[in-house]
């Protein structure tokens, strides 16, 4: 999910990885793969040239069971 400046993940990743690693991954192959795609509409809203800020946020939800994570998630609005 998210809004026309951000984009929201639920992501279940091995904890020896550092969330810095896993943002990093994310953010290049998902930039490549859209870039590669060529929408004109994502061109206009570039940040600087690149795809993602430098930034990100990232919270843990540990102990929580994941059905009950989902469900919070697709019960959410998001303005449009």
């Amino acid at each position: 999910d998210g809004e026309d400046d951000h984009v929201h993940l639920l992501v279940n990743y091995p904890p020896k990885v550092p969330v810095s690693n896993l943002v990093n991954s994310l953010k290049g192959v998902s930039s490549r793969v859209i870039r590669k795609k060529d929408y004109p509409s994502i061109r206009k809203k570039l940040w600087g040239g690149a795809l993602w800020s430098p930034s990100y946020f990232a919270g843990s939800c540990g102990g929580v069971p994941i059905s009950v994570i989902r469900q919070y998630i697709e019960q959410q609005q998001t303005p449009h």
